[in-house]
């Protein structure tokens, strides 16, 4: 079976057993928007309700996975009845895919930061280019990490290394996160023959065991990464209000290193 499904925003195309799914903003390193997130919400419940589908693949269309979340929305005047639609469509996102009775791929080239790195980490297998950048930069511009990443973190890291993660929010490249066990692979040469081997390794096995063992898993977890998800809620807009949020988008703008008061 070979499909295509294409919108302004995500790219959707099918081929036998395999869905991959783009982020089509290139042009602004696929940061993601409200639009996209209810766009990727959309493929990710039409895929998991296909019987014919058992790998996503989640990719960013050019230079870039996903730069994180759209710095204009972060620039926008949004009280808290227009934000917290977004935070809950994000949710959405993240449990349909941490969800979703598919094995699931993020392949990484160039940057995945901020809300694009919590995405990635949402699948159950993330495999980075050599030169890729990585990071949960959030700090930087006085916010917490959103799309459940203080759940991804914590399980991947444990509390203490999470924080630290958190806390540094600096860039990494593909060997330094592999080495922290943030992401299972690094494609030491070419992405696309790195990604065809693994997809190639896992249609070999028995698939529906795999996905079986996902589920009880994520289904174990699910209450907890809602919680979580809720708490980054409304953190998040609180720490929008704070002084060094507004510092950090200024800084950010003018290209500065921000001068935060811890207010």
């Amino acid at each position: 079976m070979s499909i295509n499904f294409i919108t302004d925003k995500v790219n959707v195309k099918v081929i036998g057993r395999v869905a991959t799914i783009e982020m089509n903003r290139p042009e602004s390193l696929n940061a993601m928007d409200s639009e996209m997130i209810r766009g990727l919400v959309c493929k990710l419940k039409e895929i998991s309700e296909s019987d014919e589908i058992d790998i996503v693949v989640l990719r960013g269309k050019g230079r870039a996975f996903s730069a994180g979340g759209d710095i204009k929305s972060m620039l926008s005047n949004m009280t808290e009845n227009d934000f917290y639609p977004v935070m809950d469509s994000i949710s959405e996102l993240i449990v349909t895919l941490y969800s979703m009775p598919k094995l699931t791929i993020s392949a990484i080239t160039g940057a995945a930061a901020g809300l694009g790195f919590s995405f990635a980490l949402a699948t159950d297998h993330i495999i980075a280019e050599k030169n890729s950048k990585l990071a949960m930069n959030f700090i930087g511009i006085g916010l917490i990490p959103d799309g459940g990443a203080h759940f991804f973190l914590e399980k991947k890291l444990g509390e203490s290394k999470a924080k630290q993660v958190i806390w540094d929010g600096k860039m990494m490249d593909a060997d330094e996160a592999f080495a922290l066990g943030l992401i299972e692979e690094v494609a030491e040469a070419n992405l696309q023959e790195a990604l065809d081997a693994r997809i190639s390794d896992w249609l070999s096995r028995p698939v529906q065991a795999m996905i079986k063992t996902k589920k009880i898993l994520a289904d174990m977890h699910r209450p907890y990464l809602l919680k979580i998800l809720e708490l980054e809620k409304h953190s998040q807009q609180k720490m929008r209000e704070t002084i060094d949020h507004q510092e950090g988008i200024k800084a950010f703008i003018e290209k500065r290193q921000p001068k935060f008061i811890g207010k």
